[in-house]
């Protein structure tokens, strides 16, 4: 193993694994399993290694650079099948560009670096993110992210681009304060009345590049959500209560037992259901509405949580094979020998569109959480005492309890690496 003098970023010996090769060759098969041209992989997959930087040449015998909150085991890169009913699959890729600074203003430069050389290359306009710098990269940051980017990776070469950024940035007690600011600032000045009540906002999201309908979104953390809070969240047109409800407890594994009254539904007691809410230019409510459901805490292992997620993608008349090529392609384990593989699942409506289920897919470069016994419906342990438990070393930001873990800016990032 050697040592890169400008950067002091350890490199890989002759035959050690590096973190560029491990997502680079999951980003290759995955590419295949939904069918992109080996040119295209090829063109996103220089895309990725060149915004980790260095980084990408980090060997894998190391622990994670930082304690990144994208993933579980702290992996800076996150894939995800997106499936409707009337159109192939899209493969997306979420990425923390920023990833081996512990410096969040770092962190931050590296990221918006990384969007300005994409925007170059594809001839996107940065003016939005440019418009917002103030309020989410403040000289002061707090964790337990500076910037992510999400590329939907299509046929041709220009991939759609996401921008995700930390409303508690300047501080959690300052977050909603710098969503309806940020929400002001792109025309969207109603939009703040129109969420839903909030435990926290993770992450304000853009959509830059190539869009039909370019979005803002806004994602609002729920503590201990019921099938019937679910159903009364959305603020978009479209939604139908018996499909959020049906994908609400097939993916929490979340049943009423018989002898529960309507006040003592099951809810998620564990790591936080999420919702997005999103605006498209010209719109006062919503367009769009998604539940996240963390799956990979309600079920023992990544065996049930394929069959969970199969039968979501058959009653909404998907092709569950994907999913399950999809997760060969990223690992040879037993799907029984580990849980988190699967991290979220979440229902996507958007305005004049079918629904969409997205299985979102973790690296597991560095680490696979082990199988968990499942807890009873009554039995299940509060949220900020399993998260402690799950993310040893981060320091709670006050507001909560990544992407996560994945998507609920909770943790902050410390000083000190894992």
């Amino acid at each position: 193993m050697t040592t890169q003098p400008e950067t002091g970023i350890p490199t890989a010996g002759p035959g050690e694994t590096t973190l560029g090769d491990h997502v680079l060759g999951q980003l290759r098969r995955l590419g295949a399993t939904v069918g992109l041209s080996e040119a295209d992989t090829a063109l996103y997959g220089q895309v990725l290694l060149d915004s980790l930087s260095d980084a990408a040449r980090r060997p894998l015998s190391l622990p994670p650079a930082t304690p990144s909150f994208l993933s579980d085991d702290h992996t800076p890169v996150e894939f995800s099948l997106a499936c409707t009913s009337d159109a192939a699959p899209v493969l997306r890729v979420l990425v923390e560009p920023g990833w081996a600074h512990g410096d969040m203003g770092d962190s931050a430069r590296a990221g918006l670096d990384a969007i300005r050389t994409m925007a170059a290359r594809w001839d996107f306009s940065t003016d939005q993110l440019d418009a917002l710098e103030d309020l989410f990269f403040p000289s002061s940051a707090e964790g337990p992210l500076a910037l992510w980017y999400a590329l939907d990776l299509r046929a041709g070469g220009v991939p759609g681009v996401k921008v995700y950024l930390n409303p508690s940035a300047a501080g959690p007690e300052h977050a909603a304060r710098t969503v309806r600011e940020a929400l002001r600032r792109l025309g969207y000045g109603k939009a703040f009345a129109e969420l839903p009540p909030a435990a926290g906002y993770p992450f304000l999201a853009l959509d830059l590049g190539t869009w039909k309908t370019p979005r803002v979104k806004v994602y609002v953390k729920h503590p201990d959500m019921s099938a019937d809070d679910a159903c009364a969240l959305s603020r978009a047109a479209g939604p139908a209560e018996s499909d959020i409800r049906y994908f609400f407890r097939t993916a929490a594994g979340s049943f009423p037992r018989s002898d529960q009254g309507a006040d003592d539904a099951p809810r998620l007691l564990k790591r936080p259901a999420l919702t997005c809410h999103s605006f498209t230019e010209g719109d006062a409510d919503p367009s769009g509405f998604t539940l996240h459901i963390p799956v990979r805490d309600y079920v023992r292992d990544d065996e049930e949580a394929l069959t969970r997620a199969t039968a979501l993608l058959t009653r909404f008349g998907m092709d569950p094979s994907i999913l399950g090529r999809g997760l060969r392609a990223l690992t040879q384990r037993r799907l029984a020998d580990g849980v988190g593989l699967i991290a979220y699942l979440a229902l996507v409506y958007e305005r004049d569109r079918q629904p969409r289920i997205t299985a979102y897919l973790s690296s597991e470069a560095y680490a696979v959480r082990p199988p968990q016994e499942q807890y009873p419906q009554d039995q299940r342990v509060p949220a900020r005492r399993s998260q402690r438990a799950l993310n040893p070393g981060h320091k709670a930001a006050g507001h909560a309890g990544p992407h996560t873990a994945q998507k609920e800016a909770t943790w902050s990032r410390t000083a000190s690496k894992s």
